[in-house]
């Protein structure tokens, strides 16, 4: 019973600072974590000694036992000891499972936020996020110098369409078209937010999807592209 407390308790504290994500190693540790990490140790050798004590012709397999809790002990301390590594692996494999557009955020150990999208099947790179609360997706366009809203997302944004002043010419695919100029109060892209963007509602008609365009980009710290990847630095 006591061996189950034992690993349970280790399993516990490995999971603690995987979820935590502290960047210190085991060295480094101090106050409760370094006594977390004793006391998980002495449990495993106090239970060796019960092992051992209990009868001498059992010693060899008691040795075995404490074998087995020591290396686990030691994979518990190499995955802490790698759990960035181990993390941007899981980060990796699950943008290659999600279905484009979806956002995969990670937070650096520096604090910055990560956003990482795949790219859809027709080439482009989508992103799904929110606009004034409203949940958006939008196309992301290096080439557009602002954001750009069609009239039904803007609504959801909370925008009162029917008083904009359309009277900035933008291009499309569909050829010239007018757009109304409009601050965005926030726009959040798994995790990233950026406040007071400024952007364009088009006419009715005249856009299929809503761009994410430099307005937005050019405040972040960095976007790449990587493959069939996109990623967003705040």
């Amino acid at each position: 019973m006591l061996g189950w407390l034992a690993l349970l308790f280790a399993l516990l504290v490995a999971l603690f600072y995987f979820l935590t994500g502290d960047g210190s190693s085991v060295s480094e540790l101090a106050g409760i974590e370094r006594w977390m990490f004793i006391g998980g140790g002495t449990l495993l050798v106090f239970y060796a000694l019960l092992l051992m004590g209990d009868n001498a012709n059992r010693l060899g397999r008691s040795l075995k036992q404490l074998a087995v809790w020591g290396g686990l002990m030691l994979l518990l301390i190499a995955g802490y000891s790698y759990r960035g590594e181990l993390g941007e692996i899981a980060y990796r494999v699950t943008g290659e499972l999600s279905p484009p557009g979806t956002s995969q955020s990670v937070t650096t150990p520096s604090g910055d936020i990560a956003v990482r999208l795949r790219r859809r099947s027709d080439g482009h790179f989508v992103a799904r996020g929110a606009i004034n609360g409203a949940t958006t997706t939008m196309l992301v366009d290096t080439g557009a110098s602002t954001v750009v809203l069609k009239p039904a997302d803007a609504e959801r944004a909370g925008i009162d369409v029917s008083n904009l002043s359309f009277t900035a010419p933008v291009s499309t695919a569909n050829g010239t078209t007018f757009a109304a100029p409009i601050r965005l109060r926030r726009i959040d892209i798994g995790g990233i937010v950026l406040e007071d963007i400024e952007a364009l509602v088009t006419k009715p008609g005249s856009l299929n999807e809503s761009l994410l365009g430099m307005s937005f980009l050019r405040r972040l710290r960095s976007y790449e592209f990587s493959g069939d990847f996109l990623t967003l630095r705040s």
